[in-house]
């Protein structure tokens, strides 16, 4: 029986992928390293600490200081908040409260630590989320594609990995799902082909959220 629904915030609850992904390169750039937007969707999920030490690993050769980290994180952060816009994901809304209609339990499994998106919940979400079933980067110590995110998201929401199932949109959170032993569920909103989430592990892949939503309305 499932009793919980697990999802993803980046690219499934916010449309924000896109300046994610432009943020991270320039904040590389700005220290001479090449980082692409399709490099960042695929990465999508790692903390930010993991971001820069894979960059910095395959570019440099050793892993970065903890004030390169800061540094490079910082700058990506700035220029995210610089286009001060605002990003739910369409007909999201309409999932969430299919789901809490049905009074399923509705986590949140992030890599994120971009605070701003975090106070934006409840205003584009309200009474959806509550932050005893939220799981962000500052909750783990290993992020996706790790399972710790998600097995940590099944100990908050009082779940086995039997009881739920995962909302995603990324290689490394499917991976990280999977590995958790969860059911998963793909929408394919950015830019990569469906084939990587299928080889990532997802057990479905729908191109849009109404696509979900059909499918959930029809299961659950």
């Amino acid at each position: 029986m499932i009793r919980a629904f697990l999802f993803d915030m980046d690219g499934v609850i916010f449309d924000s992928m896109p300046i994610h992904a432009k943020a991270w390169v320039d904040a590389f750039a700005s220290v001479g390293l090449t980082f692409t937007e399709y490099q960042v969707y695929l990465q999508e999920g790692s903390t930010g600490a993991s971001t820069v030490n894979q960059v910095f690993m395959s570019q440099k050769g050793r892993a970065a200081t903890q004030d390169e980290i800061d540094h490079i994180y910082g700058v990506k952060c700035k220029i995210f908040e610089s286009y001060g816009r605002d990003w739910p994901m369409r007909s999201m809304d309409k999932v969430l409260e299919y789901l809490k209609g049905k009074g399923y339990t509705i986590g949140i499994v992030t890599g994120s630590g971009q605070k701003s998106l975090f106070n934006k919940l409840n205003h584009y979400y309200p009474d959806i989320f509550k932050t005893e079933y939220m799981v962000t980067a500052y909750d783990v110590t290993k992020g996706k594609p790790d399972p710790e995110p998600y097995l940590k998201g099944l100990e908050k929401c009082g779940v086995n990995a039997s009881e739920a199932i995962v909302i995603e949109n990324a290689p490394m959170g499917i991976s990280a799902a999977k590995a958790a032993g969860i059911y998963t569920i793909a929408i394919n909103t950015g830019i990569l082909e469906n084939a990587c989430l299928k080889d990532a592990g997802a057990d479905l892949v729908f191109d849009t959220v109404e696509d979900l939503l059909k499918h959930l309305r029809s299961s659950f």
